[in-house]
Order: structure tokens, then C-alpha cells, then sequence
């Protein structure tokens, strides 16, 4: 006797993979699909993956994934996911370009996982949309890309275009999907086989960031990183951020030096050289545009401070990121710079100690 045929067609999920792309992004967006596929009745979901680079494309992590050519003609219910990690910021391939421009001409649903939101903004959909990218990227994202609008937040949907942060954000952003396509009862299912609790809506922070805090923090250090944070191009001085938290410069300076283990100064050049590293691997602004964008006056001073941070010049860390580092890393955490700044007391105190 033949099987009944199913009642709701399987919504098709063509992921289109970036070399180096990012496993655990790839896997955020497949595992809740494949838990409503054991969940239901009829298969709901039919992943395929497909490369504009060839037959296996690498991901970030080694892994090794076998890909299809993406076809020509896609039904409308499909939805298209993008997957880029380090190195989709200056990815261009004009085949797939055209290739989505034509999905989104037939009303296809298009979606750029993680750093394949540039991928999907270069093709010009997002122009005047909300999206967002991971974090770490965003003011590169928003630089590169001023015809947008970038929010850091876990993923967006204009109806038409979607865009995700990556990492654990697919998860959320798929059990929306499935939410929307089969009832919220059935994602609620899926997510306790994923001990997924809650589901985050869409406009969840991508981060705990220090400025929006911890409550091991107190009030004032947390308002005094917010405040770093947003006035990046143009940094408060001391007494101004003082005065805006309601303390005295010395009383700030030292509860921000007990919590943080750094002076406010220094905390504020971490905070601008991070943003400087971002605009310079992922922009074409000039180093003096990087400069300024990002606070320094003078580019003397940005190059010395920014080789102090990442061990190298920009012009050459530039250069050298990403298609000369195989396993490229973030250097300049706050716990590698605050480690500096200990090695530093301890080589003046010695120094000290031996002239007494």
C-alpha cells in the first residue's frame, strides 16, 4: 500500500556556504528544522547545501561539507540562507551576486547568516532595511554599508530579507520560522529537545555588553563603559564622564580601577582600537579616516598605540588579515590588554625597586 501523500510540502532550505564559514552558525539554523522533521508527522523542512566555490567548501572550524551547484529556479516557500564567518566581509563573487538578485526578483526569502549579511548587502536588497551581522563587525557593517540600517541585535526580518547574528541566534531565529509556519506550540517542542529556554525574540541584545552590565558591576563603572562605548569618534574626557555618573573624578577613578583592573583612559583606548581594528578589516577607509573615526588626532599616536595592541602597524595588520593567517584570532581582549598593563607595573616596579 503506498504511504499517504504528505499534507504540508517540505519548505526547502537552500544554504549557500562561504568558505570558512561558521559550523556552529550552520548548525544553529539546521538542528531546530530537524527536530520538527522527528517531532511531526510529515518531514517539514529539506535542507540542501550548495557553493558558488566548488564541490566542498571548508568551514572556519576544518570541517569539510559536500555541496551542490545552487539551481537555477527556486520555488517561492524556499528560503535561501547565505553563511559567511572571517573573511565573507570582502567576498565577492559575482555569480552568486547575480544569482541572488535573481531569487530576489522571484520573491524568494533571502537571509545572510552571520559575516553573510555583507555578502547579501553587496548585492544592494538591504538598502534602507534593518540588519545586522555578529558584533564584533557591526561598525565595519554599518561603515561599509551607510545605505542600511545596522542594529546589533539577533536577527532581523523585513518579510522579504532576513539577517542573523550567527552563533546561537540561528536557533532562535528558525524556531520564529517555524513559530510563524506551524504554530508556536511546535517550536516550544523544539526547543525543550534543544534545552533552548526561552526563545529570544529578534530584538535581543547579541550581547551582555560591560556598558549594559552585569549586576556584579556597579552602577557608575557600568554607565562609565556605556558611555565609552558611545562616543567612540569623539571620546569624554575623565571630569565629563564623571560628571554625567554622578561621582567625583577620584572616586571614579578609583572604582573603576577595583572593578576593571584599568584606569578609565585605558579602558577608553582598548574600547577605540577594537572599533579601529574592525573599520580596518573589514572597510576601505584610509588609516587616517580609521584614525579619526575611531578618535585619534593625530596618526602618530593611533599607529604607535594600535602596534602596542595588536603587535603590528595597521597598514600591515591590514594586509595580512585574513588570506595570510590561516587560523586568524582577536587579539586585544579586555583580559590580554589588562594582562599588559600588569606586565608593565611589574617591569616599572622592578626597575623601581632596583634603584632604590
Amino acid at each position: 500500500m503506498d504511504a499517504p501523500a504528505p499534507t504540508v510540502p517540505a519548505t526547502r532550505l537552500r544554504c549557500v556556504l562561504i568558505p570558512r564559514f561558521n559550523m556552529l552558525g550552520l548548525n544553529g539554523i539546521l538542528e531546530p528544522p530537524r527536530i520538527a522533521n522527528y517531532l511531526s508527522q510529515d518531514p517539514l523542512y529539506q535542507p540542501s547545501f550548495h557553493s558558488f566555490d566548488g564541490d566542498v567548501v571548508t568551514s572556519s572550524n576544518g570541517l569539510k561539507v559536500a555541496c551542490d551547484p545552487a539551481p537555477e529556479k527556486l520555488d517561492r516557500d524556499d528560503i535561501v540562507l547565505v553563511f559567511g564567518s572571517w573573511g565573507s566581509e570582502h567576498y565577492r563573487n559575482p555569480k552568486l551576486m547575480s544569482w541572488l538578485r535573481l531569487q530576489a526578483r522571484r520573491n524568494v526569502r533571502l537571509c545572510g547568516i552571520e559575516l553573510g549579511a555583507y555578502v547579501l548587502a553587496r548585492t544592494g536588497l538591504l538598502s534602507q532595511q534593518k540588519a545586522t551581522t555578529h558584533w564584533s563587525y557591526l561598525s565595519g557593517f554599518q561603515e561599509r554599508f551607510p545605505d542600511l540600517v545596522a542594529v546589533e541585535q539577533l536577527y532581523t526580518d523585513d518579510g522579504r530579507f532576513m539577517t542573523c547574528g550567527g552563533g546561537t541566534a540561528g536557533l532562535d531565529m528558525m524556531l520564529y520560522l517555524i513559530a510563524q509556519a506551524h504554530g508556536k506550540r511546535l517550536a516550544g517542542e523544539i526547543s525543550d529537545q534543544l534545552l533552548h529556554h526561552p526563545i529570544r525574540p529578534e530584538d535581543t541584545p547579541q550581547r551582555v555588553t560591560l556598558g549594559r552590565g552585569t549586576d556584579s558591576l556597579p552602577t557608575a563603572v557600568r554607565r562609565t563603559v556605556s558611555l565609552i562605548e558611545n562616543n567612540i569618534n569623539e571620546p569624554l574626557k575623565v571630569p565629563d564622564i564623571a560628571d554625567e555618573v554622578g561621582l567625583s573624578q577620584r572616586q571614579l577613578e578609583r572604582l573603576f580601577v577595583k572593578e576593571m583592573g584599568c584606569s578609565v583612559v585605558q579602558f577608553g583606548l582598548l574600547m577605540r582600537l577594537q572599533h579601529a581594528r574592525v573599520l580596518l578589516i573589514s572597510t576601505g577607509l584610509s588609516i587616517r579616516e580609521i584614525a579619526t573615526a575611531s578618535g585619534f588626532n593625530s596618526l602618530s599616536h593611533f599607529a604607535y598605540a594600535f602596534k602596542e595592541c595588536f603587535g603590528k602597524r595597521p597598514r600591515d595588520y591590514r594586509q595580512a588579515w585574513p588570506e595570510q593567517e590561516v587560523e586568524p584570532h582577536w587579539p586585544g581582549t579586555l583580559a590580554t590588554f589588562l594582562d599588559t598593563i600588569r606586565a608593565k607595573r611589574r617591569v616599572e616596579r622592578q626597575a623601581s625597586d632596583g634603584l632604590a
